[in-house]
């Protein structure tokens, strides 16, 4: 059976990926890259609810990581360019990224909209030869 529950996970940035885990339940791993990392999620919550026989996608999983470890990773996003494009000012974006602040839920909402709206853009383009 195919539950429309979302399972809640921290990501941390690793030497080698990221892992997660779940305060809730007792389900963790670790990937090499997100979608691995969502990949090894779904089979280790197969089998952690085995005597449900539930079955889980991708869209069960809600992943929540820190603004510091995503710039960590994903060094391609220029915290400045960003924090323009969203209107922020970039020193109070930098002490957000670098961890000396905490965005509250309403910065970090305009944060994420704007790297989904330049993700979309990219996703858009065509590159010609």
């Amino acid at each position: 059976m195919k539950l429309k529950k979302k399972y809640k996970f921290v990501v941390e940035k690793t030497g080698t990926g990221f892992s997660a885990f779940s305060e809730e339940n007792p389900i963790f791993t670790t990937g090499k890259n997100i979608t691995e990392l969502q990949n090894n999620l779904l089979e280790a919550m197969e089998l952690a609810f085995d005597s449900t026989n539930s079955k889980f996608s991708k869209e069960n999983i809600e992943l929540e990581i820190d603004l510091k470890q995503l710039f960590q990773f994903y060094r391609v996003i220029n915290s400045k360019f960003l924090a323009e494009r969203i209107g922020m000012n970039p020193t109070l974006f930098s002490q957000y990224v670098n961890g000396r602040k905490k965005p509250s839920n309403k910065q970090t909402d305009r944060i994420l909209k704007g790297i989904n709206e330049i993700g979309k853009e990219l996703s858009e383009i065509q590159l010609v030869q």
